[in-house]
């Protein structure tokens, strides 16, 4: 079929990957950093700036389709001639905090925005950040036209910024003003928060085409970056992803949206027509930086510390809330370590401890999930603490199922270029409907798959004869836990 590109414009940097279609190959490689820019606010000409120095030396020579895949937590506020009013507002933007809080009372409560959109307004959604600039920038505010993310501006900017705009229901699922449960907008949030309608990307399909530019490359729908590297990852129902960050983050996929009136999990769409909910825990390698800087070591240093010690860290406990805790609801908690002992006072045994607490923590997370349907039969760890031994070792019998560790690569942008190797297949007929697929509702055209490129490399550990160890290691977490903070989980459900 020809080749195809993925690009992904993340928070720091530009990646893009050229593809074999059919294979899903990788046949080059571009990547730019962005222009230093330190807090929530950026140019985003900066992004095209990247973008072009990613691409440049003839790296998209002979592509035929691109998908675009960015930080999904941004907002791109223009005029009436589609220019920008002030630079976008991206990530988790902690002035916007009481903006949030003002919008959870304007629909009366959490489980209203709940039932509405799947998600209880934080400081990372549109919504929010319309709400602030209201309060805080009411001349901006008063100029604002339409809104746009960053996958859906960066298209639109590669296609000469054409009358139609676009974007996809992944990326639409972070605004806080999509409906995950009816696949639409929710224009009366957008007035809720602004005080005034605007103009809204055109929801395409997973499989659908923004445009052509003035070459004829195809543009596909594009979407979000946490929906572009599960299209890369490959995962489907029945798969988990646990992310480590200095934050930690859970998603599955699952066939339907959820509604969790408590806001501890955000149900978001994936790039493939199902939905991804999601569980954020506020500590994750932070725990493990934080006991190597306690202990004098380096992330590695304590890896190889925890594996001189046993499971359960000799009765050990580390409650990893280090800088308070979203899953449970504890903002304004502290890290805490039990059950110190004259001999349990080692160097080893901290170390284990603090990575049982981090991942017993994720585990957490990922039982909120299993408590609401949604299928774990294995669980995809990443970042770069899950190439630490320890946490290899540890993770598949606290988790209860196998732990699958993909090898680095820009599975985010390999999403992009899947998709845009979708699109392209449909738009010119070699990807077709199986046979006897049924009609999209409304009699649309019938589903047609995604190309099915292979499998991530990965290494899959099993929890094998270490389940009940691990099992016992969780019930000592979940027993010190329920003590110190009695209720804590009865009041996320």
């Amino acid at each position: 079929m020809g080749i195809v590109a993925g690009l992904d414009s993340s928070s720091e940097s530009t990646r893009i990957v050229v593809c074999d279609a059919d294979t899903g190959a990788v046949i080059r490689r571009g990547y730019a950093p962005h222009p230093v820019e330190k807090g929530p606010e950026v140019d985003p000409q900066a992004w095209l700036i990247s973008l072009g120095e990613a691409a440049g030396h003839g790296l998209l020579e002979g592509v035929q389709a691109i998908g675009v895949s960015a930080q999904p937590h941004g907002l791109l506020p223009l005029d009436v001639e589609g220019n920008l009013v002030r630079p976008a507002l991206v990530g988790n933007d902690k002035r916007t905090q009481s903006a949030a809080a003002d919008l959870i009372d304007s629909l009366g409560g959490r489980t209203a925005w709940a039932q509405a959109v799947g998600a209880v307004p934080q400081a990372t959604h549109a919504v929010t950040k319309l709400r602030w600039l209201a309060r805080t920038e009411p001349a901006h505010a008063a100029r604002i036209a339409e809104v746009m993310q960053p996958h859906d501006w960066l298209a639109w900017q590669l296609l000469g910024r054409p009358a139609r705009r676009t974007t996809d229901r992944g990326g639409a699922s972070a605004t806080g003003f999509w409906s995950a449960a009816t696949e639409s907008y929710r224009p009366d949030l957008v007035e809720l928060a602004l005080g005034h309608q605007v103009r809204l990307p055109e929801l395409l399909s997973p499989s659908g085409t923004a445009g052509f530019t003035p070459e004829g490359l195809l543009i596909s729908a594009g979407t979000g970056e946490t929906m572009a590297a599960a299209f890369g990852l490959g995962v489907g129902e029945g798969d988990a992803v646990v992310s480590l960050g200095a934050s930690g983050s859970v998603f599955g996929i699952h066939h339907e949206a959820l509604v969790d009136p408590s806001g501890t999990i955000t149900s978001f769409a994936d790039a493939t027509g199902r939905h991804l909910p999601v569980v954020h825990t506020s500590n994750a390698v932070r725990v493990l930086r934080g006991a190597a800087e306690m202990l004098g070591t380096d992330l590695a240093g304590v890896s190889e510390l925890a594996m001189n010690s046993s499971p359960g860290a000799y009765g050990m406990v580390l409650l990893p809330y280090l800088e308070g805790e979203r899953t449970p609801h504890l903002p304004h908690t502290a890290g805490s370590l039990h059950g110190l002992r004259r001999d349990s006072m080692k160097p080893e045994h901290l170390a284990r401890a603090a990575v049982e607490g981090m991942l017993c923590g994720l585990a957490d997370a990922l039982d909120v999930l299993r408590g609401r349907g949604v299928a774990v039969r294995r669980v995809f760890l990443l970042g770069a603490a899950a190439e630490l031994f320890a946490v290899q070792a540890v993770a598949p019998a606290l988790f209860g199922v196998p732990v699958v560790v993909p090898q680095p690569a820009e599975y985010a942008a390999l999403g992009a270029a899947r998709q845009a190797a979708w699109a392209w297949g449909v738009a010119h007929g070699t990807l077709t409907p199986a046979g006897g697929a049924e009609s999209a509702p409304g009699g649309g055209p019938a589903w047609v798959d995604p190309p099915q490129w292979p499998a991530a490399a990965s290494q899959v550990f099993e929890p094998g004869e270490e389940l009940a160890v691990g099992q016992a290691v969780r019930q000592q977490y979940a027993a010190v836990r329920d003590e110190a903070y009695p209720g804590a989980f009865e009041r996320e459900a």
